[in-house]
């Protein structure tokens, strides 16, 4: 009896002690909370702006931001015009926080080295969970106003896209093409469900982006988030743009490679002759419409170049989250070209570009873009003669 009567007093001094020390630590955090709140009064009462954080400009990614002489690419992959142009179309009120331009350098940085959130919390020494906030905030920002680097150009601007064209071709003939369209795969690490839905025709996981550009290699149009297992036609077939028939106009045509169909409706996309050809018009023709079409090719290796560290490996977030970033890095690269900042792309990336594709699946209520093709190799044969 002694012994349990000892226990028993010592589990009930304990659980006094306890209980003492839990009501003192919640009596420090009011009385903490009652000073943050006595402070932030005292500044609204006087006018001053309201800071819920304090910046340490003496990191030293951003005494390299704030050091107006210094250039950024080498840490931030994209030149300061470039990222002042970013900053400039993300800018928006806002009157707590961090502040918009260090989010926007915080992601940014993150998509230039493809760091974990805890190491890019260390470089710019903010919490881990603020910046995990602050990348998907800023990711969002930027999915939600595409169009304000992705848009498909004015009627007046067609002819001289189309002329640019022709240039790259190598013949005005193809004067008449206004966008090059394709898709690329970037690698993912899938979902524990329907993994073999991510798994693409070249061996590994990945969700695919299609993509239109013009002759300077800036996208016109993105459609990203389809698993790696679905054919490009499908893709095309679903894209917003093919189903409202939005590009391109009357007269004028897309070019791709022989993984989509030949098409005269719902909208012109003209592809090449299948191998082996059977005379030199068709050769000649798929030479110049080879010319024209690698400009998409070369806009991919530019982009997975830029972000090598993020998109040419396995994407580290959920697949749920993975279009929202590379429609992101695709929003980027134009941003950079318009702000003239270009890139060549790196060799092994260009030559990933290059692998062949699966054969074009059939679409319901296509009419066949076949005699427009052939309209257009016999004016090239024409030319040819003169010459």
């Amino acid at each position: 009896m002694p012994v349990e009567a000892a226990v028993i007093s010592i589990a009930w001094a304990l659980g006094i002690f306890l209980r003492l020390s839990i009501a003192r630590r919640k009596a420090v955090r009011r009385r903490r909370h009652f000073r943050r709140m006595a402070t932030l009064m005292a500044q609204i009462q006087s006018g001053r702006a309201v800071s819920y954080c304090q910046l340490n400009q003496d990191v030293p990614v951003l005494r390299l931001w704030f050091n107006v002489e210094a250039e950024l690419q080498q840490d931030f992959r994209l030149t300061r015009r470039a990222m002042q142009g970013l900053q400039r179309l993300l800018q928006r009120e806002q009157d707590h926080g961090w502040g918009s331009q260090l989010e926007v350098l915080i992601y940014v940085y993150w998509l230039a080295h493809g760091l974990s959130y805890r190491v890019v919390s260390s470089v710019f020494c903010v919490p881990r969970s603020t910046v995990h906030r602050v990348i998907h905030r800023v990711a969002h920002l930027i999915w939600r106003n595409l169009k304000l680097a992705i848009s498909f150009p004015r009627l007046e601007d067609l002819n001289t896209i189309g002329e640019a064209f022709g240039q790259l071709a190598g013949t005005p003939v193809l004067n008449c093409v206004v966008g090059a369209i394709d898709g690329c795969h970037f690698r993912i690490k899938p979902p524990a469900h329907h993994r073999i839905d991510y798994l693409n025709y070249k061996g590994f996981f990945s969700i695919n982006m299609q993509a239109i550009c013009d002759a300077n290699g800036r996208f016109l149009d993105i459609f990203v988030g389809y698993p790696g297992a679905v054919h490009d036609t499908r893709i095309l077939k679903n894209s917003p743009f093919y189903k409202a028939q939005l590009y391109p106009p009357a007269e004028y045509i897309l070019l791709g490679d022989g993984g989509y169909p030949c098409l005269a409706t719902p909208i012109s996309l003209l592809t090449p002759y299948r191998e082996p050809v059977r005379d030199r018009s068709e050769s000649r023709f798929n030479y110049h419409h080879s010319r024209a079409r690698s400009i998409i090719e070369r806009a991919f290796g530019v982009l997975k170049t830029r972000w090598r560290s993020t998109l040419f490996r396995a994407l580290e977030v959920r697949p749920t989250f993975s279009p929202v970033v590379i429609a992101t890095c695709a929003f980027l690269h134009n941003v950079c070209l318009d702000n003239g900042d270009v890139l060549e792309p790196d060799t092994d990336i260009a030559q990933d570009m290059y692998d062949p594709r699966p054969p074009p699946a059939p679409l319901a209520n296509e009419q066949s873009g076949s005699a427009k093709r052939d309209q257009l190799a016999a004016l090239l044969s024409g030319l040819e003669q003169q010459c």
